[in-house]
């Protein structure tokens, strides 16, 4: 895929070219040992410090339903969208991987944005090693608190299952892309630090399990979400350059295919993931014809430990491979050649596969399926 491509990408290549070459150095034994409180042992390579913040955005055109009754009632009329806002923050030594309210680094433009969907009955902030590496290699990541999947509302509908809420969650993302990229591009007195902060033109989206299943209905879904609106109609108008699907799984209901637009696809997948296998992920992966598309096999670890930094060499080359599918898609700042070789880094850990064919399944095992939060 040819893109024009863009004076201060360079600089930012240099900046992003030296968090390549720590994290290649960096051996699993010294991410072990450079734990901190607060910060992953990957934060030890920063070149920014990660600023965050939170911005609250309501849609009252939709609701949230109750789904403690034995038919789901109302919850609320609005769906209220507390997004947690991460971005680029200058480097402070000896201090905090994190730092509310502090200043954004400036850059002309604004940096690319990578919007997040969590998963089921865990908040964005599980994932905070993930979404706070992104954030120290220079990226604007925004990822919302969905109204019936995060545990307080869980436990506010007396712990049922509230999954069913998932066909919901694509015009939530599309609804919070559209709001900050409004907050970016005119102040807005609710979320006045977003301001100028984001490249419209430089949009992922990302997510995890339920929220992966989320991603892949917003960016390939042909059918309809349960307001009427086809989902290729919530995200007209939105420029999304590359989707990153960790552990999902279609709507069998729906029918899925490519975009017009043909946004790069990244599909991480561990063999092992119990909750949801590995054949899941192949469907959808192998639903999308178009050839700019990856797939990171990891071979033995479970649904979260990836994504979350608890299995270090796992995260490790997630880290690393995602930030130069990032590179790869939003920026041109890197090549497929690259994106290969991080991903390969560590055959024992992970495999990629480019284009089609993806992995075969003859040879995945045979697990029990048991999810535990996801």
């Amino acid at each position: 895929m040819v893109r024009a491509s863009r004076p201060r990408g360079v600089a930012r290549a240099a900046v992003l070219a030296l968090v390549a070459i720590f994290l290649a150095a960096a051996t699993p034994a010294a991410l072990a040992n450079g734990a901190t409180r607060g910060i992953h042992p990957l934060a030890q390579t920063s070149v920014f410090s990660v600023g965050i913040t939170r911005c609250t955005f309501v849609d009252h055109s939709r609701s949230v339903l109750n789904y403690s009754t034995s038919t789901p009632t109302l919850f609320s009329k609005a769906r209220t969208l507390v997004t947690e806002i991460r971005y680029p923050t200058q480097l402070v030594a000896g201090g905090p991987s994190e730092r509310p309210g502090a200043s954004p680094v400036a850059q002309s433009g604004g940096y690319p944005m990578i919007v997040f969907a969590h998963g089921y009955d865990v908040t964005p902030d599980r994932y905070a090693p993930l979404l706070d590496a992104w954030a120290r290699a220079g990226y604007v990541v925004a990822a919302p608190f969905f109204p019936d999947e995060q545990p307080s509302a869980i436990a506010a509908q007396h712990g049922v299952n509230t999954e069913d809420d998932l066909v919901n969650e694509p015009a939530d993302l599309a609804f919070v892309t559209s709001a900050i990229l409004q907050a970016s591009a005119t102040e807005s007195p609710g979320c006045p630090l977003v301001s100028g902060l984001v490249d419209p033109s430089e949009i992922a989206l990302a997510g995890h399990s339920d929220g992966a299943g989320a991603v892949g209905m917003l960016a390939y879904d042909h059918g309809n979400d349960p307001q009427g609106v086809n989902y290729a109609a919530l995200r007209s108008g939105i420029s999304y350059r590359a989707v990153m699907i960790f552990s999902g799984a279609e709507d069998s209901a729906q029918s899925y295919a490519a975009q017009a637009s043909h946004p790069d696809l990244l599909i991480v997948q561990s063999l092992a993931d119990q909750c949801n296998p590995i054949r899941d992920d192949v469907k959808l992966y192998d639903a999308i014809h178009q050839s700019n598309k990856w797939f990171l096999e990891l071979r033995n670890s479970h649904h979260l430990p990836p994504f979350d930094g608890v299995d270090v060499p796992a995260f490790r080359v997630v880290v690393a491979t995602t930030e130069r599918f990032l590179q790869l898609s939003l920026e041109d700042t890197t090549t497929s050649s690259s994106l290969l070789a991080a991903a390969n880094q560590d055959p024992s850990v992970a495999h990629i596969y480019s284009g089609p064919p993806g992995p075969s399944l003859l040879n995945a095992p045979v697990i029990r399926e048991s999810c535990g939060p996801n």
